[in-house]
């Protein structure tokens, strides 16, 4: 299902495009921000959950209180669609339900892991939402589950880069290049306590999140980024220790929001 919702902001028409709970396109005018899958990443958005980061070298393992939980890399819910709850001219909302040891296939078996399936010993319902504020986008998760329960969530947009720019990632006095991202390869660059990110290419677009602690950014390739608010930094632990980076829900709902803009408008 594709869902288009657009506001008038500043005088200049803000549009998304939504297809299966996926931010595909956020136009401002006819300015495109989002990554068009041509090349680099098959994919314009997704999330990780309930955890970030690779597990192959921990056996495909992580611990979860006192029970070893066959996950894969940044975790299930990608594994299952989105369900659409409801939509107007300015909002869409979507749901994906789980249920405590659900077996669902993983998409990586053969080509890429050995495991089959992955599960999750908590019942937890994700919400994700798409509207607009005053000045452009606003994606909202929120997270319904067992107060007990352990996660990470980490939000993957992609950017869609111009070559023929210079990019540059700003966040407060941190200036990261284009190239720093692609040297750091598929461990993806930190920048670590921030909620504000600034990507400049042939525009700059703005990233500012509620709930997330940290970025992380990754490319193969210069005409893309994937700019990613985290609750934890994957990368910074041995894989056998990545359960150091859940924090608990602590009640049974946890809202995270992630907003993209234009820097000048």
């Amino acid at each position: 299902m594709i869902t288009l919702i657009n506001t008038e902001i500043n005088g200049k028409l803000h549009t998304a495009q939504i297809a299966s709970g996926k931010l595909m396109s956020y136009k401002v005018d006819d300015f495109e921000y989002i990554h068009q899958r041509a090349v680099g990443w098959p994919h314009s958005d997704t999330e990780m959950f309930p955890i970030i980061g690779p597990t192959a070298a921990a056996n495909y393992r992580v611990q979860v209180g006192d029970q070893s939980v066959v996950l894969d890399q940044h975790g299930l819910l990608r594994e299952f669609s989105y369900t659409h709850l409801d939509s107007d001219s300015e909002l869409s909302i979507w749901i994906k339900k789980y249920k405590a040891y659900d077996e669902l296939a993983n998409s990586k078996y053969p080509e890429n892991s050995p495991e089959t399936v992955q599960f999750w010993p908590y019942d937890f319902e994700f919400l994700k939402s798409f509207g607009f504020d005053d000045n452009g986008l606003v994606i909202r998760f929120e997270i319904i589950a067992d107060p007990r329960m352990p996660f990470m969530l980490g939000y993957h947009p992609a950017f869609k880069l111009n070559p023929g720019f210079a990019t540059r990632i700003e966040s407060g006095t941190q200036q990261v290049g284009l190239q720093q991202v692609l040297d750091a390869g598929s461990r993806a660059l930190a920048i670590s306590q921030s909620n504000r990110v600034v990507v400049h290419n042939e525009r700059s677009v703005v990233l500012e999140t509620e709930g997330f602690s940290d970025f992380m950014c990754w490319t193969e390739v210069p005409q893309m980024l994937c700019v990613e608010p985290i609750t934890f930094y994957p990368y910074g632990v041995d894989q056998n220790n990545l359960h150091e980076g859940f924090q608990l829900m602590g009640t049974e709902l946890r809202e995270f929001i992630t907003r993209i803009y234009p820097l000048n408008q």
